[in-house]
């Protein structure tokens, strides 16, 4: 049994994790960096542990400062939430290595996947269809693999993640210059100058698949719909994915299973894809070996806790649900509240919020971090909150969602809150299965008068 945690993330998903460790009566102990010390997270914790300066390469990056942190706070376990270190293998190995559970896979499950083009290889291998490509090693290579490929082709950072590193190339003139940029943004932001090429589907459908695996076993939790995205970044998921049908449905929960399957999984992970409506067919993108932000929609429409899930399956039990267990009702849609300035290209917003009033009642969930005085720092991700709704099907959700964001009013940064209304007022989001395009066309020209700042 884990009797105490350390919660080494921030924001609203270090919330979520001490509010499952609160109901399961085990201790939580937070570690934060300077910037978040006088955080809501903080003060939620049963004690707070000191990582180091605000600057995510000295604290939430430092595999030696999380594990300092954890030996230090006498912790049986380390949850890295999302992000940061979640997906870092050195993490898992330093973790194995003291004797401190790592709340997510092993470090070769890791590595197998946080690799994409060798993710690539083991999604061949278990027979999950690929798009075409390959690794390119200098510009010429591209031009011979594109003209082969045909246009138009995406170049992909081999280490990239959470939509950073990928890049469209429509003509064949546009494409070394691209390859040669991508290989120097690669090596500064992952340390890892490898690129590869795949087709690009301009107007393909971002679906995804939850699973569950103890090392012996792997079960799916139903799809999820992430095509309405900002530079390869979701900003709206729902599950279960609308308008798909039923046979491409289960191909793509099934493929997403045996990808668990052939590297016999053990926590939580998603296996994401893209999908040809048109054609109706699909190819395997990546896995997410962690809890994801989009969680939320997945635990609406299953009644399951992921984060308890995570915590049993890290215990070391087996799965204590089979696959003719999971049963999902209704419909849920989850909105990314971030601080940016959406008509302005998304910049950034830091600052300290002012005003944070968010809706309740029935069929609404929010998961946040801030509150008035709140201070939103420079050097993080920009999620302020998710809003959640559900509803027995996906007009009334559509309806309660609606009605929440009117409700929703955040002072003292921009918000991504004018644009959820937007978005929501769209006939074309509202009849449903939209690709991931959908939220350029909507967006050119940009509104002149810029996104909502409250």
């Amino acid at each position: 049994m884990l009797r105490r945690i350390l919660v080494a993330n921030r924001g609203e998903i270090a919330i979520r994790i001490l509010r499952t460790c609160r109901a399961l009566g085990i201790e939580a102990v937070i570690a934060v960096s300077d910037a978040d010390r006088e955080s809501v997270p903080a003060r939620l914790a049963d004690s707070v542990i000191r990582l180091g300066p605000a600057a995510a390469a000295e604290s939430y990056l430092n595999v030696n400062a999380v594990l300092a942190a954890a030996v230090a706070a006498g912790a049986d376990a380390i949850h890295p939430g999302y992000g940061f270190l979640s997906e870092n293998p050195a993490l898992a190995r330093a973790c194995a290595a003291t004797g401190i559970v790592f709340i997510g896979p092993t470090p070769s499950q890791l590595e197998a996947v946080g690799d994409k083009l060798t993710a690539r290889r083991h999604a061949t291998t278990a027979g999950l269809p690929v798009a075409e490509g390959g690794e390119v090693a200098q510009p010429a290579d591209a031009m011979v693999l594109a003209a082969a490929i045909g246009y138009p082709v995406l170049v992909k950072a081999v280490g990239g993640g959470g939509g950073r590193g990928l890049r469209p190339v429509f003509r064949p003139q546009e494409l070394a210059a691209t390859v040669e940029l991508a290989m120097a943004e690669a090596a500064a932001a992952f340390g890892d100058p490898r690129v590869y090429l795949e087709r690009y589907l301009p107007s393909g459908r971002h679906i995804e698949v939850q699973v569950l695996g103890d090392g012996r076993t792997v079960i799916h939790l139903g799809d999820r719909d992430c095509s309405v995205q900002r530079r390869y970044q979701k900003l709206i998921e729902e599950a279960p994915a609308p308008f798909l049908g039923d046979g491409l449905r289960d191909s793509i929960r099934r493929a997403a299973v045996t990808f668990g399957e052939h590297l016999q999984y053990c926590g939580a992970g998603t296996v994401e894809f893209l999908v040809d409506a048109d054609r109706d067919a699909f190819y395997f993108l990546e896995m997410n070996a962690r809890i994801q932000v989009e969680h939320p929609v997945t635990e609406a429409v299953t009644g399951l806790d992921l984060v308890a899930e995570q915590l049993w399956i890290a215990e070391g039990n087996a799965l204590r649900i089979e696959q003719h267990d999971v049963r999902l009702t209704g419909h849920a849609i989850e909105c990314r509240i971030n601080a940016e300035d959406w008509a302005d290209g998304f910049r950034p917003s830091p600052g300290t919020v002012t005003t944070a009033v968010f809706p309740a009642g029935p069929g609404i969930r929010v998961d946040t971090h801030v509150q008035p005085g709140s201070t939103v720092p420079p050097y993080y991700d920009s999620l302020l909150a998710k809003l959640v709704v559900t509803g027995p099907d996906r007009a009334e959700a559509l309806a309660t969602l609606r009605s929440a964001l009117a409700r929703c009013q955040i002072d003292g940064v921009a918000t991504t809150l004018g644009l959820h209304e937007k978005l929501t007022a769209n006939a074309e989001f509202l009849a449903g299965g939209v690709d991931t395009a959908f939220l350029d066309r909507l967006l050119q020209p940009q509104s002149a008068t810029g996104g909502r700042h409250g």
